[in-house]
């Protein structure tokens, strides 16, 4: 089992930043991949960004490219979300996840509110 814990959400003027972290803990050594993933009101939930555990490789989403950046660090076994010149659009709950293979993320953190004022 591994735990997810997000943090750093808030309110934001349209073109300021927000860093979300997401403490992961259990059975790290099983952990693939780390996402971050968002679900705008009334909107399927979306992908965004992930790293990959060990290599630390990432992926990001055309919609969020040049603008959201994905890190971890190791030792404290925490995966950060920068997002800069954020926009109204990106106003969403964000949900960390971790999957144990490419396949699938197979645990969620409870999610954290970005909103975005024009």
């Amino acid at each position: 089992q591994v735990q997810l814990v997000e943090s750093g959400g808030g309110l934001v003027q349209a073109g300021g930043s927000l860093r979300l972290s997401c403490a992961v803990s259990g059975r790290t050594d099983t952990t693939y991949a780390v996402g971050w993933f968002r679900q705008a009101p009334g909107k399927e939930r979306e992908f965004a960004v992930r790293i990959r555990w060990r290599s630390g490789s990432t992926l990001v989403a055309d919609s969020v490219k040049g603008r959201f950046t994905i890190s971890r660090d190791s030792a404290k076994n925490t995966v950060y979300l920068q997002m800069n010149s954020l926009k109204p659009e990106d106003t969403a709950v964000y949900y960390c996840a971790a999957g144990e293979s490419a396949a699938k993320y197979d645990y969620w953190g409870q999610g954290t509110q970005v909103t975005v004022s024009s």
